[in-house]
């Protein structure tokens, strides 16, 4: 199908089939001009040749403890001030609540990140992981992103890596990829100014994966930035994992304006969603899975990406507040057999897997874990 492309392309293309890496100028070139049914082409060929025809999914459960926040990003339609009427925080019992509801419908993965609540101290939030791991041992924590993480520094005045080990003793199983947002210092300035910047968010994950705990990465696009921004945004995090090895997945998150300081610009559509996974996928060589996040796609759209590099769509998503209060009208669940049609329609073998990416073995809201999945 090659023979029609024009030069550049196809020494990109050339460059896939060879399982040679892609360049700074090979990404804002695929970004900006190449067409969308050759981006997948290839990008499949990649997702194929990491995952089969395998897509995964978890059953997990979120937990938002509270959307007091100290940070007023622009692009956040999440975060309320202590005295709003849509504020909310939650206690010890709550917490238990909340896990036991995700324990009774076999959930192996809780996900936690929040507002950064300028009134509660380390202790809280170190107590939110523990009374997790105290209600329900065998659940995975998956907690705080960078920018929390640094909160936690600030307010304690201990370093980051005296933090990450209070926290693993605590119960913290692995790390998400939130808080990334676009690493260009300019664009972040005007998204985020207050918030931890691109190096920070770097020192944590590298951090963290010293530590031996595996995390996520995400990237925040269709607001202010351009082309060049996503792909530096892209060759970072592939530096990182050079270096480090420790991100397990890939996870590009289109901006919600709605309710946003932003609601002017126009949300990215499907096409757009396509294109930045194939994109990724094809910068991303050391990343071994790429995550269509279907709360902020739309089942839809995340299941057209299991075509276009996309490997995992996340999982059952009960109670996850941030998106939709940016305007998701996805929603707030999907059950397991939900899941598993959407994934055998787009053609693909659906296998449930843990935070750490082994086969669940299941029965009824008992399981255990296997092997590690293909990749």
């Amino acid at each position: 199908m090659f023979q029609t492309l024009d030069t550049p392309l196809q020494e990109i293309a050339d460059k896939v089939l060879g399982e040679e890496r892609l360049s700074f100028e090979d990404g804002v070139y695929l970004d900006e001009l190449a067409d969308l049914h050759t981006l997948g082409y290839l990008a499949n060929i990649v997702r194929e040749r990491k995952s089969e025809n395998f897509a995964y999914y978890n059953t997990n459960i979120h937990l938002n403890p509270t959307n007091v926040c100290v940070y007023r990003c622009r692009f956040c339609a999440f975060r309320a001030d202590l005295k709003d009427e849509k504020s909310y925080t939650f206690d010890e019992p709550m917490i238990r609540e909340r896990v036991l509801e995700g324990r009774a419908a076999g959930a192996t993965e809780i996900h936690v990140v929040g507002g950064l609540h300028h009134k509660k101290k380390f202790d809280w939030y170190l107590d939110v992981v523990r009374t997790i791991r105290e209600t329900c041992p065998e659940i995975h924590v998956k907690a705080w992103t960078p920018v929390e993480i640094s909160w936690f520094s600030f307010i304690t005045k201990k370093p980051i890596r005296w933090i990450m080990e209070q926290m693993i003793d605590a119960g913290l199983g692995s790390m998400p990829g939130g808080g990334a947002e676009i690493f260009d210092a300019e664009v972040r300035k005007q998204l985020c100014e207050h918030k931890a910047d691109s190096a920070v968010w770097f020192d944590v994950h590298r951090t963290a994966h010293e530590l031996g705990l595996r995390s996520n990465a995400t990237m925040l696009y269709g607001h202010i930035e351009q082309a060049r921004h996503r792909i530096d945004h892209m060759v970072q995090l592939r530096d990182l994992q050079d270096e480090t090895g420790g991100f397990q997945t890939f996870i590009p998150l289109a901006f919600h304006p709605d309710n946003t300081e932003l609601e002017s610009l126009e949300k990215s559509d499907g096409l757009s969603d396509l294109r930045m996974m194939a994109v990724a996928r094809l910068m991303l060589d050391n990343f071994d899975h790429m995550k269509a996040y279907w709360i902020m796609l739309g089942q839809q759209t995340a299941q057209m990406a299991l075509s276009y590099g996309a490997d995992d769509i996340d999982g059952t998503v009960v109670h996850e507040l941030i998106y939709h209060d940016a305007g998701a009208d996805t929603p707030e669940g999907m059950t397991v057999e939900q899941l598993h049609q959407l994934i055998r329609e787009a053609g693909r073998e659906p296998v449930e897997r843990d935070t750490l990416y082994r086969k669940v073995i299941r029965d009824g809201a008992n399981w255990t874990v296997g092997e590690s999945v293909v990749a």
